[in-house]
């Protein structure tokens, strides 16, 4: 696959296509409804599964630190409102290395996504169609069905934002309801506060268990979606006043909700079912196998038929922003030019939407169920998250012209936003990211080989050396570290390490982005 020219002028022309239909509410809607999908059928059971009760505290840490990373996101996406945003920064503030090696990472990441959705909702529907899913994980009927619904999901996609954004809160409002319903019937009918111990204690696996569970038990994907609103704004009404209400609103009300939720699975399991920990727990469908064990038959099938309802909703907004994700990966260069067609009649990008669904099948068709998707793109969704605060720190240097002026104290809000999305990578546990970081280091060589004729490459190396060394020392200590590594660097070191590291490599990105913005 080659990449073709991208000209500013052809990429223009594109954007000019996209129709500004998307106000607050339709805002709002398209962040909540990216956010409540798959996340709250499995994380709380996962998340009890890998810290116990204390996984309240995961979401709770793994909230705080997305809402640090969304300002810096909502900051650029209302200053400089963009269609793919978050591939798109880093291009411009760090060059075309950065803007290859982000824009890999949100493919892989959007079509992992879809993946995932598409797995989780072929678990629940086990029910109705035998034989989706067994012992063994997804079946190939399973993978059959799954692919066919994405591609439905596609085509809905493909006449317009306008009918999407209307389809969006219609469904995002059923989304919410039935989450709620099932807090309020399992308490009502399960509420056991011995479990706090019966399992082991609060923390059976200790507090290092709580951060992992943020990446490996799905905590931080159960939360992720709330970007969506910021990749559809160029086809946003008024950005600057919309975007930063719409996603700060949802990332408040979702992290709310699956705090309450992880409690309401933690005090409603019968406490005979903890005789093995919570590590014993055997669920493939957790709240409608837990409905069903309290006798609410009732609450099961509306579960079971919410389960195949609210991950396609989640996973109709993925497509659409997913679609300008990966047209933003095309007018970087990454992708041939095709990718960076919107179609007229509709616009939309569906050359990019069809792209992403091919991949997902990539990912569908191995995979053995959602845990084993849900990690990788865990640590791809906060990579990217984490990348554009760096952009963010550039542009206030040497570009304040596309910031809105929106978030007070950017200038200590986009550093310790990067710290901590590196911590959240890192706390991702040594599995996931000896799969994901080589993975964007292959993309560095494939930059080489397309680029090499259009490009200085000693040069965009010399910009770009921060970012390859930054995926190498993650994956290094990630290694020798305690989060699912040797153990080497025994904890707290190992996370004090990744600050210390993740602050110098802040700067050099920072310093790299200004050299290359004045060159």
């Amino acid at each position: 696959m080659t990449a073709t020219s991208t000209g500013p002028a052809v990429t223009a022309a594109e954007d000019q296509k996209l129709k500004r239909h998307l106000g607050f509410w339709s805002l709002t809607g398209v962040a909540f409804g990216g956010i409540i999908g798959s996340g709250w059928l499995f994380g709380s059971f996962y998340g009890a599964q890998a810290a116990g009760p204390a996984a309240v505290f995961s979401w709770i840490i793994g909230g705080a630190a997305l809402t640090l990373v969304a300002l810096v996101l909502v900051e650029l996406g209302a200053g400089s409102p963009e269609a793919g945003g978050l591939v798109r920064w880093p291009l411009l503030s760090n060059g075309p290395l950065a803007g290859t090696l982000i824009g890999w990472a949100m493919l892989l990441a959007v079509s992992s996504t879809l993946a995932a959705q598409a797995s989780a909702i072929m678990q629940y529907s086990n029910r109705y169609l035998p034989g989706v899913f067994g012992e063994d994980g997804l079946t190939l009927r399973g993978k059959a069905f799954g692919a066919v619904l994405l591609l439905a999901l596609v085509v809905l996609n493909w006449f317009g934002v306008r009918l999407f954004a209307r389809l969006n809160l219609l469904v995002t409002s059923i989304k919410v309801f039935v989450p709620v319903l099932t807090i309020v019937a399992l308490l009502l009918s399960s509420l056991n506060p011995g479990n706090i111990e019966a399992g082991g204690g609060f923390a059976p696996f200790g507090w290092p268990a709580v951060l992992t569970a943020i990446a490996s038990a799905g905590i931080i994907y159960g939360l992720d979606g709330f970007a969506a609103p910021i990749e559809l704004s160029a086809e946003a009404r008024n950005p600057r006043r919309d975007i930063p209400r719409a996603v700060l609103t949802a990332i408040g009300l979702s992290m709310l909700m699956h705090v309450v939720l992880q409690l309401t699975f933690v005090l409603a399991v019968p406490t005979d079912q903890l005789a093995g920990g919570w590590q014993g727990l055997n669920f493939s469908s957790p709240f409608g196998e837990l409905a069903i064990l309290l006798n609410l038959s009732w609450l099961a099938t509306v579960v079971y038929a919410d389960a195949v309802f609210s991950p396609s909703g989640s996973t109709f907004v993925i497509v659409a922003a997913g679609g300008r994700e990966t047209y933003a990966v095309a007018k970087n260069k990454a992708l041939p030019r095709r990718f960076a067609h919107v179609s007229a009649q509709a616009g939309v990008p569906r050359n990019a939407m069809a792209l992403n669904f091919v991949l997902a099948m990539v990912f569908l068709l191995p995979s053995s169920g959602w845990q084993q998707i849900i990690g990788v793109v865990g640590v791809l969704a906060v990579l990217t998250y984490s990348l554009c605060t760096v952009a963010a720190g550039t542009f206030m240097v040497a570009s304040p012209e596309r910031l809105a002026g929106w978030v007070r104290g950017l200038r200590w809000i986009a550093p310790t936003g990067f710290i901590v999305g590196s911590e959240l990578i890192y706390w991702g546990s040594w599995p996931n990211l000896r799969i994901a970081l080589p993975l964007l280091m292959v993309a560095a060589v494939l930059f080489a080989v397309l680029r090499r004729r259009d490009l200085d490459l000693a040069a965009e190396l010399r910009t770009g050396t921060w970012l390859i060394c930054y995926l190498a020392w993650l994956l290094a200590i990630s290694g020798v570290g305690s989060f699912g590594g040797a153990g080497w660097i025994a904890a707290p070191w190992d996370t004090v390490l990744v600050a210390v590291g993740s602050l110098l490599t802040y700067r050099w990105g920072v310093r790299s982005g200004v050299a290359y913005l004045r060159r």
